[in-house]
C-alpha cells in the first residue's frame, strides 16, 4: 500500500526542497515507485532541483481544478525512471489549493505508486496544513539552531492535530531529519547538539545530514545529491536516512569533522 511521507518544517531555508529531491531519488534507487510533490505553490523549487523546471506543461493547481489529467502533470524524471515530479504552479497562490481536490490527487496517486513525497512550504498556513493532512509519515527538517527546533515543535504539534489520522485518533508516525550539521561548530557551543535537538522534541531520529558545498552543487546543477555525487557525505546520510524508513537496523553515526590538507599541514608545523 502506498505511504503518503509529508517532509515539513516551520523554518524557511532548512532544507526540505533538497532533503525531498535526494530522498525521493534514493528510494526510487532501490526499486520503489515514487512521486514528489510541491507544496509549495507561488514559489515552486522542487522543479529545479529536479532539473525538470523546462518540462513544466501543468501543475498541481491545474489538476486539482480540472483544467489537466493528473498523467499530464506528471514529469518523469530522465535518470530514474520510477522517479516522479508533480510541480507546484508558479503563478497562483495557496488560495488555489482545496482540501477536497487535495483529496482526490493523493487517492489517486496512491494506486499508481509506492511512496509519495510533499515537498511542504514553510510556516503554518493553508500550503503547509494541505501537505501534511494526508499523510501517514512525516520527516521533520530541522537545522541545529534554536530558531529552527523551537518551529518544528510547533509544526509537531500541528501533525497531532491537524491531519486527518489524528482526527481519526491514529497516529502520523514522525521521524526527525537534522540537516547542516557541523560537529565542530557543536562541539564549540556554536550550535545544538544532537542529544539537545533530541531532548527538546523528542522524536526519533532518522538521520544526520552535515553541513556541505555538495548539497548546494547538487543544487544548482539540477540533480538530487544522491544521484550527483553518491559518495557524498550528504548523499550517504540521505541513502542511510531511507534505510531506516525502509525498516533497516542502520547504525547511526554522528558527522565529524573532517580535515583538510592545509589544516594538517599547519597543524604539524605549529608542533
Amino acid at each position: 500500500m502506498a505511504k503518503v511521507l509529508v517532509v515539513t518544517s516551520g523554518k524557511g531555508g532548512v532544507g526540505k526542497t533538497t532533503s525531498t529531491a535526494a530522498l525521493g531519488a534514493a528510494l526510487a534507487q532501490m526499486g520503489q515507485n515514487v512521486v514528489v510533490i510541491d507544496f509549495d505553490v507561488g514559489l515552486r523549487n522542487l522543479d529545479l532541483v529536479m532539473g525538470a523546471e523546462r518540462r513544466v506543461v501543468f501543475d498541481l493547481i491545474n489538476v486539482v481544478q480540472g483544467v489537466a489529467k493528473l498523467p499530464q502533470a506528471l514529469i518523469r524524471d530522465k535518470r530514474l525512471e520510477n522517479l516522479w515530479l508533480l510541480p507546484a504552479s508558479q503563478t497562483r497562490d495557496k488560495d488555489a489549493l482545496t482540501e477536497e481536490g487535495i483529496r482526490r490527487v493523493i487517492a489517486d496517486l496512491r494506486t499508481k505508486f509506492d511512496w509519495i513525497l510533499c515537498d511542504s512550504p514553510a510556516g503554518i498556513e493553508r500550503g503547509a496544513t494541505l501537505a501534511m493532512r494526508y499523510a501517514d509519515e512525516a520527516i521533520i527538517v530541522t537545522n541545529p539552531e534554536v530558531s529552527s527546533v523551537r518551529d518544528s515543535d510547533r509544526i509537531i504539534g500541528m501533525l497531532d492535530s491537524k491531519t486527518v489520522r489524528a482526527e481519526r485518533g491514529e497516529r502520523v508516525e514522525k521521524h526527525l531529519l537534522v540537516t547542516r550539521y557541523d560537529a565542530a561548530r557543536a562541539a564549540r557551543g556554536e550550535m545544538l547538539s544532537i542529544d539537545d535537538i533530541l531532548e527538546i522534541l523528542a522524536t526519533p531520529l532518522l538521520g544526520i545530514v552535515p553541513e556541505s558545498q555538495d548539497v548546494l552543487r547538487a543544487s544548482n546543477v539540477g540533480c538530487p545529491v544522491t544521484l550527483n555525487n553518491a559518495g557524498s557525505a550528504p548523499s550517504r546520510a540521505y541513502i542511510d536516512a531511507v534505510r531506516r524508513l525502509m525498516g533497516e537496523a542502520v547504525e547511526m553515526t554522528v558527522p565529524v569533522e573532517r580535515k583538510g590538507l592545509m589544516d594538517r599541514l599547519l597543524r604539524r608545523r605549529a608542533a
